[in-house]
């Protein structure tokens, strides 16, 4: 739609600036009908359109319009897929263009910090780079229909317990290179209009006004140009989050937050300037929508519902396969679990969808084998039944296979609140592994949006993970398990064998209203490979009806000189096996020195479809991001000199091909304070007269030292020590008086250009 928003912003009063600022109701902004300003509204979709209708509220209590549910993030990101999450995009951006939706609220890209977090099903990755490429198509694909995303939650949103007031005490480094890394591909790569701050508070200060998060960062920095929103009743105080940089609080607020503009406004506290450029932001918003004059547009609701059996086909990963997979048709089987008839597709919460169509599997299989079905558990509840039970193992032992459909009820896991524990209700875990004694040839297909523990994985014969895969989930199954999809899903998190091992462990959800993020960098496989723990299933894993080889890798240089921004890395991947199918070729970076930083880093993926004897080439470029490290000292990327092994290979604990690149860099440069010591002094290559009269004294930075030799052992020792001393300690250690030390510092501060 067409707005003259300077000339709107000129006529409007204070109190209809003010109104702007907030909604009407729960999902439209409020109308100036007198300058021709329309209500736009948004609603929420990250897999699908929730577009309630009549009395709304946040939480789904309430219906909304039929629509096609998609697989959920959890599965979407395992498809390592931007192809086909572009054309979700573009598929979802249609849909709420034909309802008149202006922005839909999503993607949620927020890391898996601990597999125990309630919304883990509808976020991405443990990986911030997966997370980020997946974020970043998603948005495009969204956008190309002419409507808007909100990218959420802005930032540090890693848990339900105490959301709303949690503090998240999280080192600057972990953030840039961990949480706020999926945020930045995704604003840089592809614009979304709008971002959706978080409910909580980052090291004490609440996100909705926080300006080093939404002004310095995000917009000075990252280059950002539309409006950030909150989540529903995430503003704390709305003057604040004016001045900090966020625009439009959600949902109304009876008027009270309008009249708190106003007053400060009128009494100076609030400058109206910072005013009129978040109302100016907005218009611009409101402007880049549909028109909502227009009639509604159609969609067609049977080729979506197609898409998502697709869409759910292609996001599965298939765990463990002993050669029972795929199905033969016309097989005698058992179908074992309350899953197979009321399969759990989606999460629970604000992005519950009021689905078209539902499948199960056992309907969907029915003319492909035959099948005998016995519920053996609820798939709502945690109750062991030994009638069911022994139902269960007796249609096992009639049968060639049992397929036992498992996962976790709605009551697991949900927006809201954490999981407490990584298993399966109890009474799965009995019922699998007594179907398993009495049937060798025993399937166990997963319904559930995060990990979960597998006790009897060595007694089964094949697990098929297929996450919450959306409305089409049980045609998608039967695709899946008797061949007519080959399993293409790679997983976008660890699984891992306890809970005691996940690097949040001893801090998560926290206490006292604070979350100590004490693993710093080392979230998902950057922890278990730096601690090289066993895992259940490695970050990237999965199984494939055909198998693939890596059969060379190449670099278009040896040596990343000074300068150079850009190294090209080519990988050939060959089909090996006797069936079509899709492979994920996935890039690491490991640096050589990796004290203080992962083992290894994905830095690159794509997923490439091979016919039988089929061989292709894989072309990645990696910039010199792929290398750096966030150095707190000087608040900056920083590049460290040194050799990099580039890797590739089906996942993170396999990678057969690897070749080696040496990166050159500038000295680190050096911040001079009360903390800064010898050896940051000697190791930055600044030096000055003082420096060097030290570094002889005391034999230090390749110096011959002066005076007396002491014993090796205590010659060691007195030159670590005087490399981790504070270079104003040495009036206490090395003799000098201020003056001298004030001579250095003056000496080492970097010259103006």
């Amino acid at each position: 739609m067409k707005l003259d928003v300077e000339g709107i912003l000129s006529r409007m009063t204070l109190e209809e600036k003010a109104a702007l600022c907030s909604g009407a109701d729960f999902w439209k902004t409020k109308a100036i009908e007198r300058l021709g300003v329309p209500a736009v509204m948004v609603t929420d979709g990250p897999h699908g359109l929730r577009k309630q209708e009549g009395e709304s509220d946040h939480l789904g209590l309430n219906q909304s319009v039929r629509a096609v549910c998609y697989p959920s993030g959890a599965g979407l990101a395992s498809s390592f897929d931007t192809a086909l999450i572009r054309k979700l995009g573009e598929t979802l951006g249609e849909t709420a263009a034909g309802e008149k939706v202006h922005t839909l609220l999503g993607p949620a890209v927020n890391i898996k910090r601990s597999p125990l977090c309630g919304r883990n099903f509808e976020y991405l990755s443990e990986d911030p780079w997966l997370a980020g490429e997946m974020a970043a198509a998603y948005v495009q694909g969204v956008q190309s229909r002419g409507v808007g995303t909100s990218v959420k939650h802005f930032a540090a949103n890693n848990q339900e317990s105490e959301r709303m007031s949690v503090s998240a005490e999280v080192s600057e480094r972990a953030l840039r290179e961990i949480y706020l890394t999926a945020f930045e591909k995704t604003v840089r790569q592809a614009q979304p209009w709008t971002l959706m701050c978080a409910y909580n508070r980052i090291n004490g200060t609440y996100c909705c006004e926080n300006p080093w998060l939404l002004d310095q960062l995000l917009r000075r920095e990252w280059g950002f140009d539309g409006i950030v929103m909150t989540d529903w009743g995430a503003m704390n105080d709305r003057c604040r989050a004016l001045a900090a940089g966020l625009e439009l609080e959600m949902p109304a607020s009876g008027g009270e937050n309008d009249k708190k503009i106003v007053e400060q406004v009128k009494s100076g506290a609030l400058d109206e300037a910072v005013l009129d450029e978040a109302v100016r932001r907005l218009l611009c918003w409101i402007a880049k929508g549909i028109d909502p004059r227009e009639p509604a547009q159609s969609y067609d609701r049977q080729a979506q519902h197609e898409f998502a059996r697709e869409a759910a086909g292609r996001t599965a990963v298939l765990l463990k396969n002993e050669g029972v997979l795929p199905l033969k048709k016309g097989a005698k089987l058992a179908f074992i679990g309350g899953f197979a008839e009321h399969p759990r597709y989606q999460g629970g919460g604000s992005s519950h969808i009021n689905s078209v169509r539902v499948t199960n599997a056992l309907e969907s299989c029915a003319s492909l084998a035959e099948i005998e079905y016995a519920e053996g558990f609820a798939a709502d509840a945690d109750e062991s039944d030994s009638e069911k039970l022994r139902a269960a193992v007796e249609a096992a032992q009639r049968a060639e296979c049992a397929v036992i459909f498992a996962g976790l009820p709605d009551s697991y896991e949900s927006e809201g609140y954490d999981r407490t524990r990584l298993d399966l209700p109890a009474c799965q875990n009995e019922l699998i592994a007594a179907v398993a004694a009495v049937q060798p040839n025993t399937v166990v297909v997963l319904h559930n949006g995060s990990p979960v523990t597998m006790p009897w994985l060595d007694k089964v014969a094949a697990v098929l993970e297929m996450y919450l895969g959306g409305e089409a989930v049980g045609e998608a199954e039967a695709d899946l398990l008797f061949g007519a999809v080959n399993p293409s899903g790679r997983l976008a998190e660890t699984f891992p064998l306890r809970l005691e091992d996940t690097p949040a462990f001893l801090n998560f959800p926290g206490s006292g209203k604070k979350v100590t993020y004490g693993e710093g960098i080392y979230v998902g496989y950057r922890w278990y490979d730096a601690r090289k723990m066993a895992v259940l299933f490695p970050f990237g894993y999965g199984l494939s009806y055909t198998t693939f080889a890596y059969t060379g890798i190449e670099l278009d240089r040896n040596r990343l000189a000074m300068g150079e921004n850009q190294l090209t890395v080519r990988v050939r991947v060959k089909n090996t096996g006797t069936r079509s199918g899709r492979e994920t070729v996935q890039l690491y970076v490991r640096p050589e020195d990796h004290h203080d930083r992962p083992v290894q880093e994905l830095k690159g993926f794509a997923k490439v479809a091979l016919e039988p004897g089929e061989e292709k080439e894989v072309v990645f470029h990696l910039d010199r991001r792929s290398f750096s490290v966030y150095d707190e000292r000087i608040h900056d990327w920083y590049l460290p000199a040194g050799r990099y092994e580039i890797c590739a290979g089906p996942h993170s604990r396999a990678l057969p091909l690897c070749a080696a690149v040496e990166a050159e860099s500038a000295p680190r440069p050096l911040v001079v304070d009360e903390t800064t010591t010898l050896g940051e002094i000697l190791d930055s290559g600044r030096r000055c007269a003082g420096i060097d009269a030290v570094a002889k004294t005391f034999g230090i930075g390749g110096e011959e030292p002066s005076g007396e030799q002491l014993g090796a052992g205590t010659n060691q020792m007195m030159q670590e020590m005087m490399r981790g001393m504070p270079l104003r300690r040495l009036v206490t250690f090395g003799g000098m008086c201020w003056e001298q030390i004030e001579q250095i510092e003056k000496e080492l501060q970097p010259k103006e250009d």
